[in-house]
């Protein structure tokens, strides 16, 4: 056969915050070459998968991925080398199973994961086929079109993604109203520039973030908020009917679990679940919001069923850390009428084949699918085509701004005009 797996590579990179991260080749027997490059997290749910960092204090800090790369060349290579390369569910599978841990900490969720989506794209390549349609082809996801995600652009940044006084992680655009990808590019891309004039003429920094949004320090949290919608204005777009609003609070961050309290330092609060919730719920009540990604934190989930009565049918609430990527707590979301939408990060799981199974449980129960990055990024523009694939309603990769981010906004440019062409 001549799509067989024939040869696996793996070395270190350095992803977008100049950290080791994993990149892997995968070449099949007729010469289709795949390639992909795992992500890594600022901001981590505590059930996430496990990434494997060396822990060598005196190369890269600690952070150096040695152990996983020999991981893929000495125990991955020989368990899936002469596989067939479409057999996607069949090789994750044995990734999995060789690794035989819960969390993937023997092998790596960054090995498995990065060998999952190299295959994936050597697949694409012996069959000719753009990946997001053979990713839809492999795992037979049955959708009657296609569509093009909402983008949901981290236009500034705090928390644990910028060195800033922010507690609140992300503040976010979503141009809704507008037809095409191609023209929410340029709102989005139009509104952060707008925003960098509007702060620089208040004298405010506009260095930029882990994911390219400004990251200055403001009086308050909802400082960051009234600045927004000025730059909508400025930029000419109509808050609300173009341009919805979101947050990813991540709350989990600055939730004291020995105090059973959220610390906001830049507004003086400490907060319980209830005060919270009425935080959120002042600011849904008086700006244009469309989604709240971790309103409360990960493990809270009497609070996120009260979040969810109050405000699940006027925004979407959006499960990252409280779901990450696994079907098992989404089932329990599912099950507790938690959240109406999750966050899909595919190494937060760590297979192609369990972020798809993730996908479809959700889809199955309602939940719409925002697909994303992560604060250390590559150029790799897997998510564009996942996203496509599934038909995911939303997508997150960060402000119009650092070539990292770009790379997935250009990619869905490009599949766009591939789409029209159809």
């Amino acid at each position: 056969m001549s799509d067989v797996i024939e040869h696996i590579h793996a070395h270190e990179i350095l992803d977008s915050r100049g950290n080791p991260t994993v990149a892997v080749s995968v070449l099949t027997k007729n010469g289709a070459l795949g390639q992909a490059s795992v992500p890594s997290g600022a901001s981590t749910g505590a059930h996430e998968a496990h990434e494997l960092r060396d822990g060598d204090a005196n190369r890269y800090g600690g952070l150096g991925v040695r152990k996983a790369v020999r991981n893929i060349h000495q125990k991955i290579t020989p368990a899936i080398r002469g596989m067939k390369v479409s057999a996607q569910r069949e090789i994750d599978a044995a990734m999995i199973e060789l690794d035989g841990t819960k969390n993937k900490s023997r092998l790596g969720a960054n090995a498995i994961l990065g060998v999952s989506l190299a295959v994936a794209s050597a697949g694409a390549r012996s069959k000719k086929m753009p990946l997001y349609a053979y990713i839809r082809w492999v795992f037979d996801i049955v959708e009657e079109s296609w569509r093009l995600p909402v983008p949901l652009m981290n236009i500034l940044n705090g928390g644990r993604h910028a060195d800033t006084n922010l507690d609140i992680q992300e503040y976010i655009i979503a141009p809704v109203g507008i037809r095409t990808f191609r023209e929410k590019v340029r709102a989005g891309s139009e509104i952060f520039h707008a925003l960098g004039d509007i702060l620089r003429a208040d004298k405010i920094d506009t260095d930029v973030g882990n994911e390219g949004g400004y990251a200055p320090n403001l009086g308050t949290t909802e400082d960051a908020l009234v600045y927004i919608m000025k730059a909508i204005r400025k930029a000419k777009y109509s808050p609300g009917r173009q341009i919805r609003l979101g947050l990813d609070v991540a709350a989990s961050e600055f939730y004291d679990e020995k105090k059973d309290r959220y610390i906001m330092r830049t507004d003086r609060k400490k907060m319980t679940d209830e005060e919270m919730i009425e935080l959120l719920e002042s600011w849904v009540s008086r700006y244009p919001f469309l989604s709240i990604e971790d309103g409360l934190a990960e493990d809270k989930w009497s609070g996120w069923e009260e979040l969810t009565r109050r405000l699940g049918k006027k925004i979407y609430l959006i499960g990252d850390d409280l779901f990450l990527t696994n079907k098992t707590r989404l089932q329990e979301g599912i099950d507790r009428k938690v959240a109406n939408a999750i966050l899909i990060k595919p190494n937060q799981i760590g297979s192609l084949s369990e972020t798809i199974d993730t996908i479809m449980l959700a889809k199955a129960h309602k939940y719409k699918i925002a697909v994303s990055h992560r604060s250390g990024e590559t150029t790799d523009t897997s998510i564009a085509d996942l996203a496509v694939a599934v038909n995911a309603e939303f997508i997150k990769t960060g402000a119009p701004s650092r070539s990292e981010r770009l790379a997935k906004y250009n990619r869905l440019m490009e599949i766009e005009e591939e789409l029209a062409r159809r």
